[in-house]
């Protein structure tokens, strides 16, 4: 995938029957499916089955098994309820009847109330500032390890730029948070809120646990690091556009028992809160 239609094509699934409907995948470099392609294309079928203009606030999905690349992922749509206010939907994903991945959605009508947020950082260097990862491996490609060459050569819809990254040649522990900016590619303007909410869930799983790993640096990379994402959950709270780099701020209170925590607020560069993120990550030392 090179731009954000070629995103938006893998979001559209094919109807099988009501509540029933097929995806197809593109790898991201791992040899498994992608797991925020999963989550964008569950949020899509959940849509489907929401007819009276309601929108998402909230999601929490669970990662059972790896996908199949090669194999069409099959989402069934159970409605659990719609109520007064509330809408709400459960999603399983199934490969040759094994099912790989669960998710709960809840949707909102539209109502007013108070607003608060927490800010963005004031002190955050900007886009224009920093390396995109293709600059990183333009210029440091030969030096970098090849899992992470690789992986950075994978072709992708959305740009990515670090505000501090680790150094792959200098193992060191770091604090356990870390900030990136990412922007998609091509045209993005006039989406509806809907499908601004599920690529936006796509890009959410990028990154996050990377930053789980930031304490333990000295001795853990991804070359002898079992990763996996174990479960996401997410919180939309406004509406936005793609027309501008997007924030990604996270941490990672907690590693314990082969497993990260991380945690992430995604803010429009204006400074607008536009959704919080969680995950869990597999990090088993090999």
């Amino acid at each position: 995938m090179h731009t954000a239609q070629d995103l938006l094509n893998i979001l559209v699934l094919q109807e099988i029957n009501k509540n029933h409907f097929n995806g197809i995948s593109k790898t991201v470099g791992s040899p498994n499916v992608f797991g925020g392609q999963v989550l964008a294309q569950a949020l899509n079928a959940a849509y489907k089955t929401i007819t009276n203009n309601r929108i998402l606030h909230s999601m929490h999905s669970y990662f059972l098994e790896a996908g199949n690349l090669e194999l069409p992922i099959t989402y069934n749509v159970s409605i659990i309820r719609d109520g007064g206010s509330f809408s709400t939907r459960r999603v399983t994903a199934h490969q040759n009847d094994k099912i790989i991945f669960i998710l709960a959605a809840s949707f909102h009508k539209r109502e007013t109330g108070y607003d608060h947020q927490i800010d963005i950082t004031t002190k955050i260097t900007q886009p224009e500032e920093l390396l995109s990862w293709d600059d990183i491996l333009e210029q440091f490609g030969d030096f970098l390890p090849k899992k992470m060459k690789n992986f950075l050569e994978i072709p992708r819809p959305v740009e990515f730029k670090p505000i501090d990254p680790p150094n792959p040649l200098e193992a060191k522990d770091m604090p356990p948070h870390s900030s990136i900016w990412f922007k998609l590619r091509g045209e993005a303007n006039g989406l509806d809120l809907p499908t601004k909410q599920q690529i936006l869930t796509y890009i959410s799983d990028y990154n996050i646990l990377s930053v789980a790993l930031h304490r333990h640096g000295s001795k853990a990379h991804w070359g002898n690091t079992m990763t996996a994402s174990l479960d996401h959950s997410m919180w939309y709270f406004r509406d936005f556009d793609f027309d501008d780099w997007m924030l990604f701020s996270m941490e990672s209170p907690s590693t314990m028992n082969a497993r990260g925590f991380c945690t992430g607020n995604i803010y429009t560069r204006t400074g607008e809160l536009v959704a919080s993120v969680t995950q869990e990550g597999l990090m088993r030392p090999m």
